[in-house]
């Protein structure tokens, strides 16, 4: 869960612009960051806007565009530990599936009343 919030709050510094000051929290993350993922503005953030933004983040992580995610490219964002956790085949690099799956686990755990959004 702090994944997904950590993730979630660099991704939108850096690929959407500065999060909003406000900072009453909803569970994990701040109403800025929702207003943010939240595309069809229903006051949630459902499963399928999350899995697009996050897709489109991984492009603006990957920096050098080979189709990965090198330590260097998510050292603001990962601990070592986190990134070799989410390296599934440990081969030193995150692929957009390893990246989506990590990033998607980490909503379902998010999602405390299963009904595929966060509040």
């Amino acid at each position: 869960m702090k994944t997904l919030a950590l993730v979630t709050t660099f991704i939108l510094c850096q690929c959407v612009g500065a999060v909003a000051q406000q900072q009453q929290q909803l569970g994990s993350m701040y109403q800025g960051q929702m207003d943010r993922l939240d595309a069809n503005t229903s006051k949630t953030v459902d499963r399928s806007e999350y899995e697009t933004f996050m897709g489109t983040a991984f492009g603006s992580l990957d920096k050098n565009k080979d189709g990965s995610l090198q330590s260097d490219e998510t050292v603001q964002i990962l601990t070592i530990k986190q990134f070799t956790l989410t390296d599934a085949n440990h081969n030193g690099r995150i692929s957009r599936s390893e990246f989506m799956q990590r990033v998607m686990a980490d909503f379902a755990t998010a999602d405390h009343d299963l009904d595929g959004s966060l509040q």
